[in-house]
């Protein structure tokens, strides 16, 4: 009996991981095809401002519930969590109009301080955007506390299909401005935040009525007062710890360093989404449901194989030919950014490794611990690269940068294995059994480059690379295998 629950618990995290992939994957497969185009319409300058904005409304996207969207995922009633999420879109509407006078009276600041002048034609943009993430946020912890992964996939399609059909719309028609970029992600964050929020108002308005009352919102605010206290600090200084490459190349060179920087982990990022994102959130949930030790370690486990599988090799490989892939699929002028692509790979491994399994401190409500390891992550990171951009250039400050990034994240997954008392015996095993894979095909990649092949021949080899690399793991892994069966 035993045995059994035990499968149809892997059988339904499966399952809620596929769905919620299936949604992530089509729209970052569709940003990935529009991403060529758009390069080729919006240059290096547009993207930099583009990022420069976005990286403002993330920091600030931190504030406005107070991380107590993460407590909704935590109560045994409905009822509780419902006013939970009440509160946090309270604290939303709140916090996002107190941006409005600080945007008005600092934009000056804010733009010399940057480097960006023309910065401050759309930071009136920035209230809205942190209103509409914020509430998109909330509303995907309670449909993922229901288990309703289907409906999140869906608005996250939605999302990427409006705010890149905008993009590429804007471009056609002569209107190649940062403007246009984040007009189109406002587009594309209203369409999901509509749906997201018609489908829950349908389906819970009852329970989410009866949930309006200040004395059952001030309850839930105190039970779960760690968040606030130290949630909020710790993910403040985690935003601000990945926003300051963008912010510091911006103000120490120019807009133009910091397009090539966003486009570079724009492109690292988006196929670590395929599954990076859906992991996490579906992991949150079986946790919180669980709690108890051995179910966790059990699922740290699974879910750090599951990310070594997708992630190791094809990001190790971008070592290799991040500068060739970047001056095939986004054109020359693109192909710094592809040296910072290499630069940062490793880095960005040990992040896709360590951040969905980074619930596990809120879950086990060890707060303090993950603010003491973002304030030495803050730390690191700022002391590298104005180091790096002080003493040399953009790329000496991306070295330090990634660096440091690898022993901080390295750390925390240490952390992480020890606190939910994973086997590490097996972790090790996983590790060096994926490294073996990789090794081969290292191998003729870097006598590819020794010959001096052209950058298209050394992207095709490691497309079909990686085409057979994944052929064999789903051929050989019994977790991967399930989810493809489950997507057929």
């Amino acid at each position: 009996m035993r045995v059994n629950e035990i499968k149809n618990k892997r059988s339904h995290f499966l399952s809620d991981v596929l769905i919620l992939v299936t949604g992530t994957s089509i729209a970052q497969i569709i940003t990935i095809f529009a991403s060529p185009i758009i390069t080729r319409l919006y240059g290096p300058e547009t993207f930099g401002v583009f990022a420069l904005i976005i990286s403002i409304t993330s920091i600030v996207g931190v504030l406005v519930s107070m991380r107590y969207e993460y407590a909704i995922m935590l109560p045994d009633s409905d009822e509780e969590a419902a006013s939970l999420l009440v509160g946090c879109i309270l604290l939303i509407c709140l916090i996002s109009g107190f941006c409005i006078p600080a945007i008005w009276f600092g934009q000056n600041i804010i733009t010399t301080s940057l480097n960006a002048k023309s910065l401050g034609l759309y930071l009136w943009l920035v209230p809205i955007i942190v209103f509409l993430s914020g509430i998109f946020t909330v509303l995907s912890y309670w449909n993922t506390r229901s288990r309703k992964f289907r409906r999140l996939s869906t608005a996250q399609v939605s999302q990427s299909v409006a705010s890149t059909g905008t993009q590429i719309g804007a471009g056609f028609a002569g209107h190649t401005s940062a403007g246009s970029l984040i007009a189109a992600s406002i587009i594309g964050q209203g369409v999901a935040t509509t749906m997201l929020g018609g489908q829950i108002w349908r389906d819970d308005k009852t329970l989410l009525k009866n949930s309006i009352g200040w004395e059952k919102i001030l309850r839930g605010f105190r039970r779960y007062k760690n968040f606030p206290k130290y949630s909020t600090v710790s993910s403040l200084l985690n935003a601000l710890s990945w926003q300051l490459p963008v912010l510091l190349l911006g103000a120490f060179f120019s807009p133009v360093i910091s397009g090539y920087y966003a486009l570079g982990m724009r492109t690292l990022q988006l196929p670590m989404n395929f599954i990076g994102n859906a992991l996490f959130q579906v992991s949150f949930q079986r946790a919180a449901e669980v709690k108890d030790k051995d179910s966790i370690s059990t699922l740290i486990e699974n879910v750090f194989h599951i990310l070594l599988l997708v992630g190791m090799v094809p990001l190790l490989i971008l070592t290799l030919v991040g500068a060739d892939l970047f001056s095939v699929v986004f054109g020359a002028q693109w192909k710094e950014a592809g040296i910072y692509v290499q630069i940062l790979s490793v880095w960005m491994l040990f992040w896709f490794l360590s951040s969905p399994l980074g619930m596990i401190f809120d879950v086990l409500e060890k707060q303090a611990l993950d603010l003491k390891l973002n304030i030495i992550l803050l730390i690191t990171r700022i002391a590298s690269l104005v180091i790096g951009s002080l003493y040399g250039g953009p790329i000496l400050a991306l070295i330090l940068f990634s660096f440091s990034g690898v022993l901080a994240y390295g750390t925390i997954l240490a952390i992480i294995f020890k606190v939910s008392s994973v086997n590490l015996i097996m972790i090790g095993k996983s590790i060096w059994a994926n490294f073996l894979l990789f090794v081969p095909i290292a191998v003729i990649l870097i006598i590819m480059k020794f010959l001096a092949l052209s950058s298209m021949i050394i992207v095709l080899t490691s497309g079909i690379a990686l085409l057979i690399y994944y052929a064999h793991i789903i051929k050989t892994d019994s977790q991967v295998a399930v989810l493809v069966k489950k997507s057929i």
